[in-house]
């Protein structure tokens, strides 16, 4: 169902005339070449202090990290680990109270003047509740940083237009965001973001504000900018869900440090910090209902020769049923499973019932998953 809901979203957002606009966003910014590359970002030792008359809040302590170029990288943690701040120091809405910033390898504190606001430009922004200006129409909206900037008349007008067509807003130049939906916003919210032509992208909390399925409409839009413009997302969440649908790389946050960082499928293969085990809570599964009723811890009293197996995948390898089964001798029924395929690697759980003699230990199955388990007998 979910597959089915982004196969139609990506075909709503992304008509046949949006491919035709990607060439004109990408070189959206005049003067810079177009294709653009995906800007680099990389914190080094980064701590963050909030001063105030009550005392100081430390948000953040040293945070190392890269972020990989034209990737997308998701920053994530419950309330209060850092997350904003982390994200907000990128365009110098916030600087670190020590360590650098840098973006494509210049240190952001350097800057001032012209260099802070073209800095702006190249690092477009996504907020949560959509910032939009309610008696400014759709295109008024859009175009805000470029008559700013002071681009001409025509120029605008020809931009706005590509980034409305690239984000499925055809025909909604003169609404006002009264008359809009709140996925309707939040791709206004993007085209104004696209406008100027960034190298970066960041999202705050892009989709905390939407419904389920609008959600995964916003998600696969950003996924498919991602894809067609060559831009570098960053974007902050606290839902794992959002990392899992999206992202390449993510950084766990735990009270303002790094709790664990790496591609996607492994964090979530094989989580190593409790907060990262907390996040991902939700969206495991326990036992099927019927399978726990009949489940008995000792042999004797299931009156059977069946073990219940699990199996974890973490990623490092795949599945193979067949394999199990031989195993097994052939006598293997496969009860459950959930798994989740994260870019081309397979992780969570098969459980399974296999004969085993009394007395007989389960025995090595290393080579065919990364933790197994007999959880009792049916």
């Amino acid at each position: 169902m979910v597959g089915q809901t982004i196969a139609l979203a990506r075909r709503s957002l992304f008509p046949a005339a949006a491919d035709r606009a990607v060439s004109r966003v990408r070189g959206a910014a005049g003067a810079r070449p177009a294709p653009r590359r995906a800007g680099s970002v990389r914190f080094e030792g980064v701590g963050k202090t909030y001063r105030s008359a009550a005392g100081e809040v430390r948000a953040l302590a040293g945070i190392d990290v890269a972020v990989p170029e034209g990737g997308i990288f998701g920053i994530i943690g419950r309330s209060g680990a850092g997350k904003s701040s982390l994200l907000r120091l990128v365009n110098r809405l916030e600087s670190p109270t020590e360590g650098r910033v840098l973006v494509d390898g210049e240190d952001v504190a350097t800057f001032d003047g012209e260099a802070l606001i073209a800095l702006r430009r190249r690092v477009g922004m996504i907020f949560q509740h959509f910032n939009l200006l309610s008696a400014k129409t759709v295109r008024d909206n859009v175009a805000l940083p470029l008559r700013v900037s002071g681009v001409p008349g025509p120029e605008i007008a020809r931009r706005v237009d590509d980034v409305l067509r690239l984000v499925g807003l055809e025909g909604k130049h003169d609404a006002h965001p009264s008359r809009l939906s709140g996925g309707q916003k939040q791709r206004v919210g993007i085209a104004r973001a696209l406008v100027s032509g960034p190298e970066i992208l960041l999202c705050d909390e892009a989709t905390s504000a939407l419904d389920p399925e609008t959600t995964l409409q916003i998600l696969t839009l950003l996924k498919d900018i991602n894809r067609r413009l060559g831009l570098t997302i960053v974007l902050i969440t606290h839902e794992m869900s959002v990392i899992r649908e999206i992202c390449d790389h993510v950084l766990v946050l735990d009270r303002g440090r790094v709790a664990e960082t790496g591609p996607v499928w492994q964090v979530f293969g094989d989580p190593r910090h409790d907060a990262t085990r907390a996040l991902l809570q939700p969206l495991a599964r326990g036992l099927p209902e019927d399978l726990a009723g009949r489940l008995r811890p000792d042999r004797r009293l299931a009156q059977a020769e069946e073990a219940v197996i699990a199996l974890r995948f973490t990623g490092a390898t795949e599945p193979d049923l067949a394999a199990l089964a031989g195993r097994f001798g052939g006598a293997l029924r496969l009860l459950d499973a959930t798994l989740d395929r994260i870019d081309g690697h397979s992780q969570g759980r098969l459980l399974v019932a296999a004969r085993l003699a009394p007395g007989e230990p389960l025995g090595d199955l290393s080579a065919l998953a990364q933790e197994t388990r007999v959880l009792g007998y049916v």
